[in-house]
């Protein structure tokens, strides 16, 4: 039987979406990153520091026992800047770094694949890289059925100004897409590492069934921080699912997805509530309300871990308030990373 354990998350003191998983010999990791606590983060500097210290010990730690390391996306709370003795002699199951990627992300996937190759491989990334393609990129929004037959009353004329602004923007990434040569996958037989880009694939090794989706919004329809890929890991009656960063999620479609899977262990992302009345307004958080209560009612999980991002302001609870009295009334077990390693979330403890 597979197990799971969390390695890092936000209520522990650092930004990071860490878990590991186990099933007979093999180790896998997903999203090996961490990241400093923003400012308004209620602790000190000092303390936001040694918290960061204490997720990269152990992400390093067990990144160095695992046979296969996921990375959802190029964010540094998801993924370690390339270490010859982190990533050496793994199978790595990466997001795709050639579309569906804005450029800051494309910088760092260029970043860590240059180190890459030219540590495991002596090969400049720049010479091996492959012509650019051309494809077709279809507007994503036909993909999205709930989301866009929702009713958003007064909101509908300036979500519609929103989507068309977003559409553009989608257009010029694409644009890009096919003009970019393209990092490619690879397999280097010296040092037994393997490269694989991910996107809307299934990989079965030696009994897990790692199945993973094809790129998903960052959170809203078009949201300007990027893509991610979702992750389900399958073993026997072990089913987990790894939502990433879908943030709550806040797109319907997604929330039909994870009810779709009926995993037994959800870790599930939750909206920015730190960032409310900012990057995160009152109609997206109702959405994320919303679905978070449905995936609780029609999931059928044992364990739901509602964790990253959320845990990142001391009112996280009293925002989303709806999702854990459901959970209650439900009998689902929901609770953060830190309470499922018997501690109490460090935004809670008021420290000196």
């Amino acid at each position: 039987m597979a197990t799971f354990k969390p390695i890092w998350f936000d209520s522990l003191g650092a930004k990071s979406s860490c878990i590991l998983i186990e099933h007979k010999d093999v180790r896998l990791i997903i999203d090996p990153g961490v990241a400093i606590m923003h400012p308004s983060f209620p602790a000190s500097y000092e303390l936001k520091l040694k918290w960061m210290f204490m997720a990269e010990e152990a992400i390093r730690k067990n990144m160095s026992k695992a046979d296969i390391i996921i990375i959802t996306h190029y964010h540094y709370d998801h993924f370690m800047n390339f270490e010859e003795e982190l990533y050496a002699g793994k199978i790595i199951l990466a997001k795709n770094p050639n579309e569906y990627i804005n450029d800051s992300q494309r910088k760092r996937a260029i970043e860590f694949y240059s180190e890459l190759f030219e540590k495991l491989g002596k090969l400049k990334l720049k010479d091996i890289m492959l012509e650019a393609a051309m494809k077709e990129y279809h507007n994503p929004l036909l993909e999205l059925n709930f989301a866009s037959n929702r009713d958003y009353g007064d909101y509908t004329d300036r979500k519609r100004e929103l989507l068309n602004k977003g559409f553009q923007w989608f257009r010029n990434r694409a644009e890009k897409w096919v003009k970019w040569r393209r990092i490619p996958e690879y397999e280097f037989n010296e040092n037994n590492t393997k490269l694989i880009f991910a996107d809307n694939r299934l990989i079965e090794y030696k009994g897990l069934k790692i199945k993973f989706t094809k790129p998903l919004f960052h959170g809203i329809e078009f949201s300007r921080v990027g893509w991610i890929v979702g992750v389900v890991i399958e073993a026997g009656k072990f089913k987990l699912l790894y939502s990433s960063d879908v943030n709550g999620p806040i797109i319907e479609d997604y929330a039909e997805w994870i009810i779709s899977e009926k995993p037994n262990i959800i870790i599930l992302d939750g909206p920015m509530t730190y960032m409310l009345g900012y990057m995160l307004n009152k109609i997206n958080l109702r959405r994320t309300i919303e679905n978070a209560v449905r995936i609780i009612e029609e999931a059928n999980a044992n364990l739901i871990i509602y964790d990253h991002h959320l845990p990142r302001e001391r009112k996280f609870r009293e925002h989303t308030k709806e999702v854990w009295k459901k959970a209650e009334r439900e009998g689902v077990k929901i609770m953060t990373a830190a309470e499922y390693l018997g501690k109490t979330p460090v935004v809670l403890v008021k420290w000196q």
